[in-house]
């Protein structure tokens, strides 16, 4: 077994523990779309800790899933749900919120929710790293 595959199974098993908490966070909900009865897994924010932490952490659907980590593959329709995550009090789902509606500001509704889009400094700093 290689060393990368034995630190990325680990790294996963340390974020699986944080899964009751997310669920509980989350209401078993995406955190972006709110897709409800969805299959959900872990999406790390960048820059991610050393450590899993549950403040690094999401809970999405697999169409978010699948978009944010192939972002060629964005749909800009699937994500006028960010009209309610901006709002989230979840920091990161904030700063995700943030970085989408940055690749999406070609599109007038995402330029003008960015724009009316307060978050505090500590938010908006997160989400202009990485």
């Amino acid at each position: 077994m290689s060393k990368g595959y034995q630190k990325h199974q680990e790294r996963q098993q340390a974020l699986s523990l944080l899964g009751k908490d997310l669920t509980r966070r989350s209401r078993s909900q995406c955190e972006l779309c709110q897709a409800n009865g969805a299959r959900l897994s872990i999406y790390e924010v960048a820059p991610v800790p050393s450590e899993p932490q549950l403040e690094h952490c999401l809970f999405v659907c697999e169409p978010c899933s699948d978009q944010l980590r192939h972002p060629r593959r964005i749909q800009p329709a699937h994500w006028h749900c960010l009209s309610t995550a901006i709002w989230s009090p979840v920091p990161a789902v904030q700063v995700v919120a943030v970085r989408l509606l940055k690749r999406l500001s070609d599109q007038p509704w995402a330029a003008e929710l960015l724009e009316q889009a307060y978050l505090p400094p500590e938010v908006q700093e997160w989400a202009v790293q990485a």
